[in-house]
């Protein structure tokens, strides 16, 4: 596990990349950043949905609803062209930040962690 400011420092640019390969309803989101992350990077409910609704909020991405076969209807959410905007942007930001904080603390690419 991560320190929670640096999770929630990073959330919506996580969430936007989920969503740009595929609308997720919240459960969904929650449960593929924990698979690929390896299990470091658990995002909770009260963290989830506070971005999330940042994010609609924003127009960044919209929500809708879909019936399912069992059970209550989910709520899926999509990027839309102004997220996928912003994720270029904030990819392009963290990548820069991961370039100089290794310059910083001095390591290189080839160093181990």
């Amino acid at each position: 596990m991560f320190n929670r400011e640096l999770v929630k420092g990073s959330t919506s640019l996580v969430l936007l990349q989920l969503l740009d390969e595929r609308d997720m309803y919240g459960y969904e989101l929650v449960k593929e950043l924990d698979k690929r992350s390896g299990h470091s990077l658990q995002v909770k409910e009260g963290t989830l949905y506070p971005a999330l609704h940042k994010l609609e909020k924003q127009a960044y991405i919209q929500c809708y609803w879909q019936e399912q076969e069992k059970g209550p209807a989910r709520k899926y959410y999509r990027i839309t062209e102004e997220g996928r905007e912003l994720l270029e942007e904030k990819t392009k930001e963290w990548q820069h930040f991961v370039h100089v904080m290794n310059k910083v603390i001095r390591r290189t690419e080839n160093d181990p962690v």
